[in-house]
């Protein structure tokens, strides 16, 4: 059940919130099916299929938001339209003006939406109360804002920031890949994006390739900076870090799958058992993120 992603958010430590209150609180606004005229519904639903809605392990929360729409491309919208347009024409001799077209496109949209097919997309939410964190399982900013736009209509108050931490990631990421060396308890892996400032926005990528610190440090001095890093920490966990903080492609390595086989278990205690092992790793991986990065400004 790892997170494939991680987008990073600081709430008070600790934050006296129960999963029950949490859970009370997210009741309001739990997912139900849309009606055949909405585009789009969200909704919270249980992270783990015959539970509740915050599903809690060592005082470690997770919840989950889906999100369903429905799939009606503009094309089929405005092929439709068109034939309505042409056939308004005829009946009014003359061609549809610029409101009759959008209006046009308004009905079309709200017959054929009930037609439409809906496909859904879970996103998972972790919530640390007693060190403050919430990170959410998301590669794009936009889909976070999606999850913390109906946490913030559920959850009052939620006292919830951003992460700022002192050092801006691409000017540390810089200064790592010019002395080819990492912060303590992390290494570079091979994986890199050095972006030029200023309107062209010239950019190296390296993927799986060996870093040549020569070659790097001269894209360093021609004015580039690092955008994303590929890093991996304590040899337990690969990631790339990006200019915007954000942690994404995270893997564990061979030595936690290992730690992590167990038997003679059932799903739901291998489930409780993963949910420890991620979030009490990811915890001890941000500490030394923010550390390396000059620590975290104060709110």
């Amino acid at each position: 059940m790892w997170f494939k992603n991680l987008q990073v958010y600081r709430l008070p430590s600790p934050w006296n919130i129960t999963a029950e209150a949490l859970e009370a609180q997210l009741a309001a606004h739990a997912y139900q099916p849309g009606s055949g005229l909405e585009a789009q519904r969200l909704g919270w639903i249980a992270p783990r299929e015959g539970g509740g809605l915050v599903h809690e392990v060592g005082r470690q929360l997770l919840i989950a938001l889906r999100a369903e729409k429905k799939l009606l491309p503009a094309s089929v919208v405005n092929q439709v339209a068109k034939a309505r347009a042409t056939e308004l024409e005829e009946q009014q001799g003359f061609k549809p003006g610029r409101k009759q077209m959008k209006d046009l496109k308004e009905q079309v949209t709200d017959e054929l939406l009930p037609k439409a097919f809906s496909i859904h997309r879970d996103t998972l939410v972790w919530i640390d109360p007693e060190s403050g964190w919430l990170g959410v399982d998301a590669a794009a900013t936009a889909k976070a804002d999606e999850v913390l736009g109906l946490l913030h209509k559920s959850v009052s108050p939620l006292p919830l920031r951003p992460l700022h931490v002192i050092q801006s990631p691409a000017a540390a990421m810089t200064a790592w890949l010019a002395s080819d060396e990492a912060p303590s308890n992390f290494s570079i892996d091979q994986d890199t994006e050095l972006q030029a400032a200023g309107e062209s926005k010239a950019t190296i990528r390296y993927v799986k390739h060996t870093l040549d610190p020569e070659d790097i440090r001269r894209h360093i001095a021609s004015g580039k900076q690092c955008t994303r890093l590929a890093l991996t920490w304590a040899d337990r966990i690969s990631f790339v870090l990006t200019e915007s903080l954000s942690i994404k492609r995270i893997s564990p390595l061979d030595v936690l799958k290992e730690n992590a086989e167990i038997s003679g278990m059932n799903d739901d205690e291998i489930f409780d058992a993963d949910m420890m092992l991620m979030t009490g790793e990811l915890s001890k991986l941000l500490a030394d993120l923010i550390y390396g990065l000059g620590g975290e400004q104060p709110a």
